[in-house]
Formats: structure tokens, sequence, C-alpha cells
């Protein structure tokens, strides 16, 4: 008789799981059959940062004229990037440009008072601007520790440059006003990726703050 009891205790105990998971609802196949649904995550946290001017470096990512023209926050974000330089520029930072598009000048940025000083600009386009550029070696020689990342696109060469450094073992330091991108979905995406959404070594190496909850030390 303990024989047969032995398949009678299994049977239960299948049953019990069977009966469980068919109480669970059913997932769609995908995530785009469920895209409308999905909940967007909560507001991220945005932090002070009190930079080093010695070891810190701005970048100010393809703020040119006909790409900024056609983010509709791009126009917006100008004055705020325009504040970072003159601090930069105040405690003799390294500022770095890249500029891209059909006429790649300075001539071609979004604002003359963003205009950069000869060698401090090149020529790049895509996401991560240290790739096909010297950034990283710019940065090497002048001890530069930590990057303050802003320009257009949020998604693009924001994240990707933010990406870039981390990955070259440089703290990254975003400000939400300072970026833009084609539509407000895109830069609540980069956002979140730099602040949780992202891999570790991103999240845990950026910071992800205001341009006035940024402060300037001696």
């Amino acid at each position: 008789m303990k024989h047969l009891a032995r398949p009678s205790c299994c049977a239960t105990a299948l049953a019990a799981v069977i009966a469980a998971l068919a109480a669970v609802p059913a997932l769609a196949n995908d995530i785009t059959t469920e895209w409308a649904g999905v909940k967007p995550p909560p507001v991220p946290e945005l932090k002070p940062a009190t930079i080093e001017p010695k070891t810190t470096a701005l970048l100010i990512l393809d703020l040119m004229k006909t790409n900024c023209s056609v983010r509709p926050r791009c126009a917006t974000t100008v004055p705020n990037v325009k504040k970072l330089l003159e601090q930069a520029r105040a405690h003799d930072m390294m500022v770095f440009y890249t500029l891209v598009g059909a006429t790649p000048t300075p001539e071609s940025m979004i604002d003359p008072g963003l205009a950069p000083r000869p060698g401090e600009w090149v020529v790049r386009g895509g996401a991560d601007k240290f790739i096909g550029s010297d950034l990283e070696q710019r940065l090497k020689d002048k001890g530069i520790k930590t990057v303050i990342v802003t320009g257009t696109s949020a998604q693009g060469a924001v994240v990707g440059t933010s990406n870039g450094s981390v990955q070259r073992g440089f703290k990254a330091v975003v400000p939400v006003d300072g970026m833009s991108a084609e539509d407000a979905y895109n830069e609540q995406y980069a956002a979140w990726h730099l602040y949780k959404g992202g891999p570790v070594v991103l999240t845990e190496n950026v910071t992800l703050t205001r341009s006035d909850l940024i402060k300037f030390g001696n």
C-alpha cells in the first residue's frame, strides 16, 4: 500500500502546480503587443554635483543650427549650456566640442555664444564621441577624471558619450536640462537609461542632475 500512496501524492502535487500556473495571467508574445499598457518608471531623482574644475571637462556635443532646430527642447537647453560654459571658462576648465552636419564649423553652431576656441573642437558624428577621435587622450593629457556631458541628441550623443566615458574610467555628470531630442520620449528614455535603466557600470558612474545643481569647487 505504501508504494501506491506515492503516485497519488505526486499526482496531487502536480495538479496543484498546474492549477497555480493556470491562475497566472498569460504574458503577451512580446513587448510590442502590450506596449500601450506598460507603466513608465518613476521620475529619476536628480542629485547635486560638486565638481573639481582641475579634473573636470565640459563636453558640448553637436549643438548645430540644423539639428537643434528640429528638436523642440534644444533651444531651451542653450542658455543652460552657455551658463555652464561661462563657469567652466571662469575656472579655466577643459572644454571639448563635437561639430556635425553638412557644414561642421563653429559658425554653424546654434548660438555664437557657444563658439569654441581654436583647438577645442573636432568634426565627429555618431553617438560615442570617443570613437574616431582623440577625446580620450585629450582628457588623460589634462588629468581629467570627470566629464560634464551636454548636447543633442539625448539618446544618441549624450547617452553614447556618457557610456563611452565610464567605460574608459571617467565619471560623468549629465544635466537633464542640457540635453534634447526629437521628442520627449527619447529624452525620457535617455534620462532613465543613465539613471537606472542602463548597465551597472553606467548607472553607478553617472550623476543625473540639473545645471543649477552643479557647483564648481575652487
